[in-house]
């Protein structure tokens, strides 16, 4: 049974008579909406199908937070506007858009505009809340002042979540709802004072606004999150919904919400699933709305068809992680996902596979499985000419035309040029003789006889297959199916491709030399006469020294800031030796994709310590440089260096991992108090 029916069954169960099931997600534009938050949807949405197809009424229900502040500004769009910074605070859909070529009127619009295109690509129908309407229509005020008439009831259920006890006066003062103030339009106000009904409110805010605010009439204000959430369950009547696996932890926002739920609003909270978090393979950086390194449904919608983005997602529990590949595991994607939905349209599908198959449907789209390694390997050597590809195709027998192949095509040749540049296959311009000198006498004979062959018409592909075989055995005199002769045949194989397209490996030989026009590669293969000034200039140029390029490192948003610890007296920190350490050497460590091995001066005997900064230094940077280091720290084994101590740094998303260095002039062993 597909994980989406095992959910469905459950919701049934929980309530057997209602006539329509209500499935939720919901993501705040923030900035461009990624493949991660992709998940809240997809999980909604194959439960949504399940429910339909085991005879129920079931809609999506989506939801726009963008009546939640901005909080930050995002690393895209500091690139394009200045003075971002002034609408911190504001509501997202209280901001202008700072990218008016898209014709968006606010920030929040723009990226919710982006995103719903790329809901159409998978066909996939929601039912849009969109939240800034819903608060300042007054849809939820009578929610709101029941909120403020339980604020004492909220409050202790939050605070049944903290760590820390409450301080003197803090229940009394605590109020569940933020008034966005009308002078400043920022969040940053308090409620000073409020009526007994709870309708009315003085409030005042950080800006200077002192004011008056009646909540049966004005309704620019917002319940926190922890409150937000569980109302809209209740007005909506959510039966369903997926989250995050940070909000399915013990002290995560679901279980705080399920309670107020329960408790405030009279609600049976919704179903809840945890969802693991979707990985990049190839890619590196955190991704995130609002990073350079943010991946949209729309981006990647330019190398994956919708079918297999959402067989991605049907496929596996929302409990498990996957990868979307940037590197040739998306090949090997491709090639599952093909040989699954031929498997549930010829009828030899189990029910899973076709449950699976039947999620990852796009109404008004046929699919035509036409491999795409086959489109990588042969698209790139035509230079993706569309009629020279259906000729390639029609020659070696899979007849393929343009209708059948540009779906995916476009998608291969994204990847090459964007995701693998050095997988693409293009023949040479000129011979390449570095190779054919370094050739035996009998290779080169080899070549000889290949080209003399090609030189011929009237093969077959068979014919082709046959010869290429037949060409080694020939000239090295080896009896078939020996293991010597399969060596001389994958050297000879090896060699073909490196005259021809600079590579020791390529599409099949036997495809690649009967689908391409021989005019295109066969004087590559004639060393029959001397070099020509064309080819000496070619590799006059190609031997000159190339500038070294330094790779800039792409870093993802800042981490949220985490609370201070518990606090600690004085004692416990002296326990901590810290000092002042140069570094004398730092190596790479063979077996370590990750760490550094320093020898530190310490004042003393000196000592060595392992840290995981591979990714961030070069060793030779770090030489003379002084840190802080833990001299105390129980020494241990890592990578098979034993470590002893270790180095102060901070490590954020923003910017990796950065050492804090420490002044010349501070003698070696300085102890930090």
């Amino acid at each position: 049974m597909h994980w989406s029916e095992k959910l469905a069954r459950e919701i049934i169960a929980r309530r057997p008579d209602k006539e329509e099931y209500v499935c939720a997600a919901g993501i705040s534009p923030s900035g461009s909406i990624h493949i991660g938050n992709f998940r809240d949807v997809a999980t909604s949405y194959f439960v949504v199908l399940a429910l339909r197809r085991l005879g129920k009424k079931a809609r999506l229900l989506f939801s726009w937070d963008e009546y939640d502040r901005t909080r930050k500004v995002p690393a895209n769009v500091a690139k394009v506007t200045e003075g971002f910074e002034q609408y911190i605070g504001y509501p997202y859909v209280d901001v202008p858009n700072p990218f008016p070529e898209s014709g968006a009127k606010t920030y929040a619009e723009h990226f919710e505009k982006e995103f719903i295109a790329s809901m159409e690509q998978f066909g996939i129908d929601m039912d849009y809340r969109y939240q800034a309407e819903m608060n300042r229509s007054g849809k939820y005020k009578d929610y709101v002042i029941h909120a403020l008439k339980k604020r004492g009831e909220i409050f202790d259920i939050l605070d049944s979540f903290r760590t820390q006890e409450a301080q003197p006066g803090e229940r009394e003062a605590y109020y569940p709802v933020s008034i966005y103030c009308p002078c400043c339009h920022r969040d940053t106000t308090k409620i000073t004072s409020l009526s007994e009904d709870c309708t009315k409110a003085e409030y005042e805010c950080a800006c200077g606004h002192k004011g008056s605010f009646d909540f049966t009439a004005d309704f620019n204000c917002k319940l926190a999150w922890k409150i937000d959430w569980p109302m809209r369950w209740a007005y909506e009547g959510v039966d369903f919904e997926p989250g995050g696996k940070d909000h399915a932890s013990p002290t995560g926002s679901y279980q705080t919400s399920k309670i107020i739920s329960q408790k405030i609003f009279d609600y049976e909270p919704p179903l809840f699933q945890g969802y693991e978090f979707i990985g990049i393979k190839g890619m590196t950086g955190k991704m995130s709305g609002s990073s350079g390194l943010n991946l949209t449904p729309e981006t990647l919608l330019k190398l994956y068809q919708p079918e297999v983005i959402l067989w991605l997602y049907s496929k596996t529990e929302p409990t498990r992680a996957f990868d979307f590949c940037f590197d040739d595991g998306i090949l090997r994607q491709y090639f599952e996902f093909d040989k699954m939905y031929q498997a549930a349209e010829d009828g030899t599908a189990d029910e899973l596979t076709r449950t699976i198959m039947a999620n990852c449907r796009v109404r008004d789209r046929k699919l035509h499985l036409v491999p795409m390694g086959l489109l990588v390997q042969l698209g790139s050597v035509v230079d993706f000419n569309v009629p020279m590809l259906e000729t390639v195709f029609g020659k070696i027998g899979t007849p393929y035309k343009a209708a059948d192949f540009m779906d995916r095509l476009d998608r291969a040749k994204y990847w090459l040029e964007h995701c693998a540049p050095d997988q693409v296959n293009r023949l040479r311009t000129t011979r390449n003789w570095d190779v054919f000198e370094t050739l035996s006498a009998e290779e080169r004979e080899e070549v000889r006889l290949l080209h003399e062959y090609l030189s011929k018409d009237g093969y077959t592909l068979d014919e082709l297959n046959t010869s290429l075989y037949a060409i080694p055995a020939r000239v090295w005199g080896l009896e078939p199916g020996t293991k010597e002769l399969k060596a001389k045949q994958g050297a000879f194989f090896k060699n073909v491709y490196q005259l021809l397209i600079d590579k020791q490996k390529g599409p099949r030989l036997y495809l690649f030399l009967y689908a391409i026009e021989k005019a295109r590669y066969l004087g590559l293969l004639d060393f029959s006469y001397p070099k020509t000034e064309e080819e000496t200039a070619a590799e006059a140029a190609a031997a000159a020294p190339e500038a070294p390029v330094e790779e800039e490192k792409v870093y993802g948003e800042p981490d949220p800031v985490a609370p201070v610890k518990p606090e600690i007296d004085i004692d416990h920190f002296s326990t901590m030796d810290l000092r002042v350490c140069k570094i004398l050497k730092a190596q790479e460590i063979r077996k370590s994709h990750s760490c550094l091995k320093l020898t530190l001066d310490d004042g003393l005997e000196g000592r060595v310590i392992v840290s995981s900064i591979k990714q961030d230094y070069k060793p030779e940077d770090l030489v003379g440089k002084k840190i802080i280091v833990i001299a105390n720290l129980k020494p241990h084994r890592i990578t098979g260096v034993t470590s002893q101590g270790m180095l102060l740094a901070g490590t954020n998303a923003a910017c990796g991992c950065k050492l804090i260095f420490v002044d010349d002039s501070v003698p070696c062993g300085t102890c930090i108090k």
